[in-house]
């Protein structure tokens, strides 16, 4: 019987230098697109999917993110006393309950699997998913929810995963595929930033994942791989090894990079267009500095 997903991790402990000045003093997962910041879409997306417990993985200068899911209780009195209740109800309904949310500390920045290993006793014995809010994803059904309903199928370890040109592997984890339904793929292995003449194949992982505990063993071997970081993929690649199925999911929605400048604009642009108030009076107004 597959374990249900109830936990989320959240790596937030990146220090952002590609935003320099802005996350100077500013966390980068607090960067506002549209009118929220990055991380509460990642939360969102998670409470989507039937999330329960919330954390958090750290680091020095990461207080705001801490506040932000918090009361504000003068906040809240100001707009009570103001009749503001749309905004006061807003904020309460994005609220994770009392006791939902923990948050511990990566004190040294030893790479993406280090980090996840950073939450291991709060994780548990059950399986896991893993959220990057770099990648914001617009989709009607939220990609981490269509995650939980492949997972059922599935089990094992799962990623979503996108195509990308062969000259940008070399940016992303890349699948060794060895079955490939359309909307679900099985990988026999998975290689970190190959350089492109070496990818298995164009299919590469984004920024969410279901993950079994397993894999916590081989994250605190401390075996560095690419860039002499510890990586999520050398310890998924390694459960393959031991025989747990590891399935890529093509999810239904786009996805938007925003760790880099011109994917967090895009982003911002987007959003902006959907949204019922802005949309319509942005539209014309983005035509106007194309004109």
């Amino acid at each position: 019987m597959k374990r249900a997903v109830r936990k989320a991790v959240f790596p937030v402990a990146g220090l952002g230098t590609r935003f320099l000045p802005a996350t100077k003093a500013m966390p980068k997962e607090m960067l506002p697109i549209v009118d929220k910041p990055l991380i509460h879409y990642a939360v969102e997306e998670a409470k989507a999917a039937g999330i329960e417990q919330f954390f958090f993985v750290t680091s020095r200068q990461k207080s705001a993110i801490e506040d932000h899911f918090d009361r504000a209780f003068e906040l809240e009195s100001m707009l009570r006393e103001r009749g503001k209740t749309d905004l006061l109800g807003e904020l309460e309904a994005r609220m994770p309950e009392p006791g939902q949310i923990s948050y511990t500390r990566q004190q040294t920045p030893l790479g993406l699997g280090h980090a996840v290993w950073c939450a291991r006793t709060l994780v548990g014995d059950e399986p896991f998913a893993v959220l990057l809010a770099d990648d914001l994803l617009l989709c009607e059904k939220p990609c981490l929810a269509q995650m939980v309903e492949a997972y059922g199928e599935t089990g094992g370890n799962l990623a979503a995963v996108i195509e990308v040109p062969r000259e940008e592997t070399k940016r992303y984890g890349v699948l060794d595929v060895v079955a490939d339904d359309g909307r679900l793929v099985r990988a026999r292995g998975l290689v970190e930033k190959p350089e492109p003449a070496n990818a298995p194949s164009t299919l590469t992982i984004i920024g969410r994942y279901i993950i079994q505990p397993e894999v916590f063993a081989h994250l605190g071997n401390g075996e560095a791989g690419m860039n002499g970081e510890i990586q999520l993929t050398d310890a998924l690649a390694r459960l393959i090894a031991e025989g747990q199925a590891f399935h890529g999911l093509r999810f239904e929605g786009k996805r938007f990079d925003c760790g880099d400048k011109l994917g967090f604009l895009e982003a911002t642009v987007a959003l902006a267009l959907a949204h019922p108030e802005l949309g319509p009076a942005l539209r014309p107004l983005l035509k106007s500095y194309l004109l």
